[in-house]
């Protein structure tokens, strides 16, 4: 557009040159011959708009948005056309308690109240892009700073409105994830209104009152400690378990024993272990007393 303002003023300039003089007739046909040079160059290289990957231009033509949209590569303009480039690939826009850590520096975190009347303290990170069909729609409602007028107020809003349904404990702990999908249909909803499609939403952080994340890191601990005493527990009874059931078995042993063991029994027992000794090698002396036991002497010398 430039080149082709400057060509235009080029053959002005030499319409109003004096052509009386011969130098002045040659400067003027000089200068003619360059202000149209100039200005098909200009009109050349405005009717050429080249649109990079993960972009679309939309066109305006005296203000007026156009719904025909230029997608990445060489397109062919009206050289009067300006053409608004929009960045159609994922975004993401976060809002956190760490200094530069999100888009705004300083503390930019979501503070919402719970129903329990507990203020709690959110970090989000927002996942969204431009849909491609509807970006003259969103340039002619919003304007390309859509991020600052759609994407932060609706989401800090939705996230304020649903957080009254959830206790504090319930959003830290429980019913997380309930809560981000309750947050992301309401949210999704409003985008797609606007022409924007959300991708995903990362709840980053949760920070409780002091003295609430103490309560229920307590209640944490004597959940664990009583799983714990349970496994001891639990484990005694195996142990003692064990113990009747060695203790049943020795039992049925000396019973089983006892039955087999007769008067009979005992005294083959016995004649038996006197026959071995008889036909020892050793030299012995077998003594029997009144009852059934003999008394043996080993009279081997030594």
């Amino acid at each position: 557009m430039i080149l082709i303002i400057l060509g235009i003023i080029l053959l002005v300039a030499a319409g109003f040159m004096n052509k009386e003089r011969e130098e002045f007739i040659k400067l003027a046909k000089g200068v003619r011959i360059a202000g149209i040079v100039i200005a098909l160059v200009g009109v050349f290289s405005s009717c050429i708009k080249q649109i990079d990957a993960g972009q679309i231009g939309v066109q305006s033509l005296f203000g007026k948005i156009s719904n025909n949209i230029l997608y990445s590569g060489l397109n062919i303009v009206n050289p009067l056309v300006e053409v608004r480039e929009v960045d159609i690939k994922t975004q993401n826009y976060t809002m956190s308690g760490v200094n530069d850590e999100g888009e705004l520096s300083g503390d930019d975190a979501i503070r919402v109240l719970t129903a329990d009347g507990l203020e709690v303290v959110i970090d989000l990170t927002v996942l969204y892009r431009v849909t491609a069909s509807e970006a003259p729609r969103l340039i002619r409602e919003t304007g390309l700073d859509f991020r600052d007028k759609i994407v932060r107020p609706l989401t800090r809003t939705k996230i304020r409105d649903n957080a009254v349904y959830y206790t504090a404990i319930d959003l830290y702990s429980l019913k997380r994830d309930l809560f981000k999908n309750r947050i992301y249909k309401s949210i999704d909803e409003d985008f797609k209104k606007r022409g924007l499609i959300l991708e995903q939403l990362l709840v980053r952080n949760i920070t409780l009152p002091a003295n609430v994340k103490t309560s229920i890191e307590e209640k944490i601990k004597a959940e664990q400690d009583a799983q714990k005493m349970e496994f001891v527990l639990q484990k005694e009874k195996q142990e003692a378990e064990r113990k009747r059931v060695e203790a049943r078995g020795i039992a049925d042993y000396q019973q089983i024993i006892s039955a087999g063991l007769g008067d009979k029994q005992l005294q083959y027992e016995q004649i038996q272990v006197m026959k071995a000794l008889v036909t020892s090698p050793n030299s012995k002396v077998i003594v029997l007393g009144k009852g059934n036991t003999p008394v043996i002497l080993d009279t081997k010398e030594k």
